[in-house]
């Protein structure tokens, strides 16, 4: 049995601003097994003198898409598998040796790439995933441009089963449940749907519900059943709330929540993971990385209003997830969302979103997000007080002394 104590540190649980200080942490096999403020004894174990340095639960994405291998829709089917998946393995890497331990990948992420990263084939983080999303024909998912004939076999698309890398086609409550049922069976950790217009997406518009209510009930009911969850992607305020009403448990972006919708979702007990990196990055380098023009047009629709919707997230008390949802050559960009939230939250806030919030979400509350006894050993080591400066985590991984992930050592320069 591989043993690991942490000595000396000042532990940050995932929730409390208070952090104890001089702890020791006994780390065996893959758990957390003890946590004490006095030198753990245990015979053979590696240990790691922390010096007083800041311990803390591995980040937590709950937004990513490791097959967008571009920023525009109409590109990533026809750029090939092997490109894609090689585009997922450096992007998986980077969010790793930035201290996410955890992702969630909440479009196109499957059970091969899972398999990957738990045989040890790729390094990267724990990895939960949604599969392909549910959108309706014509829907955000629907990445067909108009000139495409609905039966012509491009873009990955065919007549008889349409589906893209991002998104499966489906229409009606049977359609829908089937759809549902056949994500789940894939091993899905939740189901996703489109359930308002979007960015990327070329015909669209940006502030049109998608889906009827009896579609989205019937995933919804298959998800409870199946102790999963449904997760929507939404942009405008009347998305948002239609769908926590209709039973959806996490809303994805809720970019344009206004006061008296955040206050709908808080008293819902509902969760939003808005994902500030990708907004701005499409903001500064989408036209030059192939952002279509229509894209441009709607981003510049939502881009000045995102603050004011964290904002009212805040005022309201809403749970957030940490998300990022960066594209293409932006993958490198992750951190950059630390310091975007800045400007609304203090850093207590901002880490209880990248890590306890999001083992919430997740379902993994006390094993995922926090520095517990029977928790998973995903633990980094800042150098400094991320809780006075969280900058410190915006700094692509240079200010973090160890990661572990699984009680691995990715990294220690202790």
């Amino acid at each position: 049995m591989s043993a690991v104590v942490f000595d000396n540190a000042r532990v940050f649980d995932g929730w409390n601003q208070e952090c104890q200080e001089g702890m020791s942490v006994l780390v065996q096999d893959d758990r957390i097994v003890e946590i004490a403020d006095r030198p753990v004894k245990y015979e053979n174990a590696r240990r790691v003198n922390v010096n007083g340095r800041t311990l803390m639960p591995g980040l937590i994405d709950m937004h990513v898409h490791c097959y967008l291998a571009d920023m525009n829709a109409e590109r990533i089917d026809y750029i090939g598998h092997a490109y894609r998946a090689a585009h997922a393995v450096r992007l998986l890497e980077h969010a790793l040796d930035c201290g996410f331990t955890t992702v969630r990948d909440i479009g196109g992420g499957d059970w091969s790439l899972a398999q990957a990263l738990n045989e040890g084939l790729i390094r990267g983080p724990r990895f939960f995933y949604a599969g392909r999303i549910i959108s309706m024909t014509g829907g955000h998912g629907d990445g067909r441009p108009m000139k495409y004939d609905a039966h012509m076999h491009e873009q990955g698309y065919c007549s008889c089963g349409q589906f893209n890398v991002l998104a499966a086609i489906s229409d009606g409550p049977t359609e829908c449940l089937r759809a549902a049922r056949e994500t789940l069976r894939r091993g899905a950790h939740t189901v996703k749907i489109m359930a308002s217009g979007g960015i990327a997406s070329p015909t669209d518009p940006l502030g049109v519900n998608q889906f009827q209510d009896d579609e989205i009930r019937a995933i919804v009911a298959e998800c409870v059943m199946r102790g999963s969850y449904a997760s929507a992607h939404c942009h405008p305020a009347k998305a948002t709330r239609r769908s926590v009403e209709l039973g959806v448990r996490c809303i994805e972006h809720g970019t344009l929540v206004d006061a008296e919708t955040a206050a709908f979702v808080a008293s819902r007990d509902a969760f939003i993971v808005p994902t500030m990196a990708v907004l701005s990055a499409m903001h500064e380098l989408g036209g030059d990385l192939g952002l279509p023009p229509q894209s441009q047009a709607k981003l510049k629709e939502v881009f000045g209003l995102a603050q004011g919707g964290l904002d009212n997230m805040r005022n309201a008390g809403v749970k957030l997830g940490f998300g990022t949802d960066l594209m293409g050559k932006t993958y490198d960009r992750q951190c950059t969302e630390f310091m975007l939230r800045s400007e609304v939250f203090t850093p207590l806030e901002i880490l209880r979103q990248a890590t306890s919030i999001g083992a919430e979400i997740l379902q993994h509350s006390g094993r995922l997000g926090c520095v517990a006894v029977g928790a998973y050993a995903d633990l980094i080591v800042v150098d400094g007080d991320p809780l006075s400066d969280i900058s410190l985590l915006a700094e692509d991984g240079r200010k973090l002394s160890v990661i572990m992930r699984a009680g691995e050592m990715v990294k220690n320069r202790l």
